[in-house]
């Protein structure tokens, strides 16, 4: 396998385990279906920003390698300032995972490449998922060849979680941290700052800290006194 570019190793925390579905339990039970199996299927994940795309992308690639296949985490905003030749010596993976498709969407020499990518990997009988916010026709594709073949793939649609999905996600990501996150304490966060989890996150994060350098609980006062001094 190539050295990979610090933007591929997969985050720890990204598995399924620490996913709450929420209303998209079918999508990731195709997904869990896809890693279990790695082959031929052609998925396409969408929804908008902070439903947690690259979460689940990274966690197929890691059940996939708990299954036993070789995958590939492919970050196309990142790997497209490196250069269309961070697409080659993947042909032999069981699973391709390539996110931010729209990141190269209208470049026809990275569309070219990544349709002799495609090809390669049905050839193999690999798995191939990819994700963007929209579904693939709405893309701008240059290749009509590269859009018939993703209008083709399965389209897997990924929605916000609702107010109390959110708050046990938080929970969740609290008790990753060993941080008690009582459910008021939750509530108080979305009901104060904007609701997409990445923001929540990041704030829980500033408040595990916080918490540890003052070593208190995290409580509503404390929230305050650390989130509006």
């Amino acid at each position: 396998m190539q050295q990979l570019p610090l933007a591929m190793r997969l985050r720890e925390r990204a598995v399924f385990e620490s996913f709450v579905p929420g209303s998209n339990r079918e999508a990731v039970e195709t997904l869990l279906a896809i890693a279990s199996g790695a082959t031929g299927e052609v998925a396409w994940l969408c929804g908008p920003t902070g439903v947690g795309k690259t979460h689940l992308l990274q966690a197929l690639c890691a059940r996939a390698q708990r299954s036993g296949f070789e995958s590939a985490y492919l970050p196309l905003r990142q790997l497209h300032a490196l250069g269309v030749e961070t697409l080659a010596g993947w042909q032999h993976m069981r699973l391709l995972a390539l996110d931010d498709l729209e990141a190269i969407a209208g470049d026809r020499l990275w569309e070219q490449r990544l349709f002799g990518l495609y090809r390669e990997a049905q050839e193999c009988g690999a798995a191939l998922v990819t994700t963007a916010p929209e579904p693939p026709r709405r893309l701008a594709f240059a290749l009509p060849d590269l859009a018939s073949r993703f209008a083709a793939a399965t389209l897997l649609t990924l929605r916000p979680l609702n107010e109390t999905d959110q708050r046990e996600a938080l929970r969740l990501r609290a008790h990753a941290r060993g941080l008690d996150l009582p459910e008021e304490t939750a509530m108080y966060l979305q009901r104060r700052f904007p609701r997409d989890l990445p923001t929540l996150y990041l704030l829980l994060d500033t408040l595990d800290e916080a918490a540890l350098a003052a070593q208190r609980r995290v409580t509503v006062p404390f929230i305050r006194s650390v989130l509006d001094p």
